[in-house]
């Protein structure tokens, strides 16, 4: 295994996702630059900044079978998976794990623990709003949305925001964002870069 001390598990009740930190993990690439790092966040969010040797595949179209056939990644070596925070990465992570990727890694706190770091990134002349910003107007929009309509129209529509509180509760206790996987997948935030 690859740099076994510096390895460690700061996810709580997951002993089977790896971290490591930014810093390190600049000084593994710098000694090896052939090491498979994969960045789980929207095309958009990529070509805004990235680290340089970091391969985008965004999470929701992960196929670690196809990247296996293509030659991409070895189910043996390690592959080190960031994305903004760390949310997406681990989620990449335990994908990567389930499907026999021994050494799949997370970077702690993703590109912005990178750029915070001080550490290189490329950056493109797109410029958006993050994915987690985009969940939390959308769902503050349904909400007010939500009152307002069960206001001047019928109260059956304060059941709208309801649902929406709802499923942010859901997704702060199981970390699973479904409004977050949706707009992933709009065109603002899977249109290349020119």
């Amino acid at each position: 295994m690859l740099c076994t001390g510096s390895l460690k598990n700061d996810f709580p009740g997951d002993s089977a996702v790896k971290t490591i930190e930014p810093a390190e993990l600049h000084q593994l690439l710098a000694q090896r630059p052939d090491l498979a790092l994969l960045d789980v966040r929207t095309l958009v969010e990529f070509a805004e900044a990235h680290v340089p040797q970091a391969s985008n595949i965004p999470l929701n179209s992960l196929v670690p079978q196809r990247l296996v056939e293509s030659g991409r990644l070895s189910k043996n070596q390690p592959v080190f998976v960031l994305c903004r925070t760390g949310v997406r990465a681990k989620k990449a992570a335990e994908i990567l794990t389930r499907e026999g990727f021994s050494e799949a890694t997370v970077v702690e706190g993703g590109i912005l623990a990178w750029g915070d770091a001080g550490l290189p990134l490329e950056r493109g002349r797109i410029s958006m709003i993050s994915l987690e910003r985009q969940v939390r107007i959308a769902a503050g929009s349904l909400v007010l949305i939500g009152l307002i309509l069960g206001y001047f129209v019928t109260p059956w529509f304060i059941a709208l925001s309801a649902f929406v509180g709802a499923g942010l509760v859901f997704a702060g206790i199981t970390d699973y964002c479904g409004m977050g996987l949706l707009l992933a997948k709009l065109p603002w935030n899977t249109r290349q870069s020119a």
